[in-house]
């Protein structure tokens, strides 16, 4: 029996320590990504575990939309750690708009009523023909994949599109289930993207949404 609970623990060991590198690299952790290491993070028990562990080198878990997305963060501020944090935020907002462009055409494109999600699917090519069939999409498509985020240099809708998605896979924002289909899956990272949009607009008052939303709107006219 005590050999049993041996191995047993050492599983949860196991298990724990590659969740803490996850968190360690950065990775952000949802049902999308890591349905495993998200039931994990979910449980009090292994949540307290990788606390435990992660405080002695001031990290911690922190979580977002609405506790189903986990990533690491500082447990202290001291300076060091507030040019790292600095740095990685002046990162995103030089990434902001074009994200939120993106965000915006996706959902006018695919003529949804709620913005993107985790979870949610895209299809690339019912994408691809909607933004073909409409003059405005192509140009609002053109604009985006010439950010230099995106980088494109293509002049093709298709070869837009996927320089796009395919860098969006790169930051994490979507996952391919299968690399043989043309589906994507909006990750939690998204739900993320969207709580940093609103602290930045309250503190900030930048007003990123509204900013895509009528230059989409301009464009439409």
């Amino acid at each position: 029996m005590s050999q049993l609970n041996s191995t047993s623990s050492d599983s949860v060991l196991v298990g724990t320590g590659v969740l803490i590198e996850q968190l360690l690299k950065g990775e952000f952790i949802c049902q999308v990504t890591n349905e495993d290491g998200w039931r994990a993070l979910k449980s009090p028990q292994t949540r307290e575990r990788v606390e435990q562990y992660l405080n002695q080198i001031n990290r911690t878990v922190c979580s977002a939309g609405e506790g189903d997305v986990f990533f690491c963060g500082y447990l202290q501020l001291g300076d060091a750690e507030r040019q790292v944090i600095s740095s990685q935020f002046k990162e995103i907002c030089s990434a902001l708009i074009p994200l939120v462009e993106w965000l915006v055409l996706v959902q006018e494109a695919n003529g949804q009523d709620e913005p993107l999600r985790e979870g949610m699917p895209i299809r690339l090519t019912d994408l691809q023909a909607q933004i073909e069939d409409t003059p405005a999409f192509s140009e609002q498509l053109a604009k985006l994949a010439s950010y230099r985020l995106f980088g494109s240099s293509s002049s093709s809708s298709d070869g837009q599109l996927k320089l796009v998605f395919k860098r969006l896979l790169e930051l994490g924002f979507l996952t391919k289930p299968n690399a043989e289909k043309q589906l994507y899956i909006a990750t939690g990272k998204i739900d993320y993207l969207y709580e940093v949009i609103r602290f930045i607009d309250e503190t900030e008052g930048l007003n990123l949404e509204a900013q895509a939303e009528t230059a989409s709107q301009r464009d439409l006219l």
